[in-house]
């Protein structure tokens, strides 16, 4: 693609303050110039490859890892199988020593196998990782994951919480959407995507606008910034981002933090129950169900608890910890 978007906005010595009274409330992707400059790794990162690569191998407690491999036929391109049923790549576990072996190998090659360790759990894999390399702007309850790899695109997608990506190795390009863009990126199915979350079914690349012409739309709109090391992304929950890893050793720690009872239900566990129930509704119902949804949920008409005695515990208002509980439980046995 040869169009230009719009760059992401980049922020300068973003302190933990500024993130959360300046930067987060916005509500908009935002570049971390050099915040994580001070990790060993990326130090040795901008001195060569091979001496970030050692430090992560001093670091490695020796598990294997979840990791992805596509053929050379993919290019790179991580995506739905043909019939949509499945995906274009075989999923393993490998350990480190494995995959950068077969990284380092494939350097040179044309068209090398596309190979990913993806979410890789710093605290369990690399245990002395934090201690030397940390992320100022969040809670040490905030634990990082790793994605390591080569040149590789991931399609645009979504997290259902937020995120701050860091580059730590390589290069990364994020291309990210507004979340109002959901209809012009044609998202494919949900029960088989790749990563647990379905994605937008465009090359990004190589877009066709005669079978998806709503796709020019959304890149109208896009941004897109490329990360060096030491540099990082906040991408707000839940905007739609496409990655693309551009040199042959690539790596990125990332934080997912936020949203309600974390680890629990979220708002994407709401999503999909509505889809399967009144996503199933005739046209009428689903039409009498959004006034329910804009009115408790969305909120757009007025304080659904605004007329309520002050001080009254409820949903609309404010549970407490034993009446949270007691929904959940009340949602868990429905939904079993």
């Amino acid at each position: 693609m040869t169009k230009q978007f719009t760059e992401i906005r980049q922020w300068e010595g973003v302190s933990k303050e500024l993130f959360y009274s300046t930067v987060k409330p916005l509500n908009q992707p935002a570049v971390l110039k050099s915040i994580v400059n001070h990790w060993p790794l990326v130090k040795l990162a901008k001195e060569t490859p091979e001496k970030a690569i050692s430090y992560l191998r001093s670091l490695d407690a020796g598990k294997s890892m979840y990791t992805i491999v596509g053929e050379p036929e993919i290019n790179g391109r991580f995506f739905y199988n043909s019939a949509l049923d499945g995906v274009n790549f075989k999923r393993a576990q490998a350990s480190l020593e494995t995959v950068l072996n077969q990284l380092v190998s494939l350097q040179d090659t044309k068209h090398p196998h596309a190979i990913a360790i993806q979410a890789a759990s710093m605290k369990e894999n690399f245990p002395d990782f934090e201690r030397e390399n940390y992320l100022p702007l969040l809670d040490k309850e905030v634990l990082p994951t790793m994605w390591l790899g080569n040149s590789a695109t991931v399609a645009a997608h979504f997290d259902v919480h937020d995120n701050i990506a860091c580059c730590v190795l390589g290069k990364r390009k994020f291309t990210v959407f507004p979340p109002d863009q959901i209809a012009n990126l044609y998202v494919g199915p949900t029960l088989d995507a790749p990563g647990g979350v379905p994605i937008s079914m465009v090359d990004l690349k190589k877009p066709d606008f005669e079978k998806y012409p709503k796709f020019k739309d959304a890149l109208d709109v896009a941004q897109e910034a490329v990360l060096e090391p030491g540099d990082a992304i906040y991408i707000p929950s839940p905007w739609w981002h496409s990655v693309e890893s551009l040199m042959p050793v690539n790596m990125l720690v990332n934080y997912w933090w936020g949203g309600l009872d974390q680890g629990s239900l979220s708002p994407n566990h709401s999503l999909l129950h509505s889809m399967l129930t009144i996503g199933q509704l005739d046209s009428a119902q689903r039409e009498s169900w959004s006034h329910f949804f804009d009115y408790f949920v969305f909120k757009k008409t007025t304080d659904p608890a605004a007329h309520l005695p002050e001080g009254v515990k409820d949903i609309v208002t404010d549970l407490s910890p034993q009446q949270r509980h007691a929904v959940y439980q009340f949602l868990r046995e429905r939904l079993t």
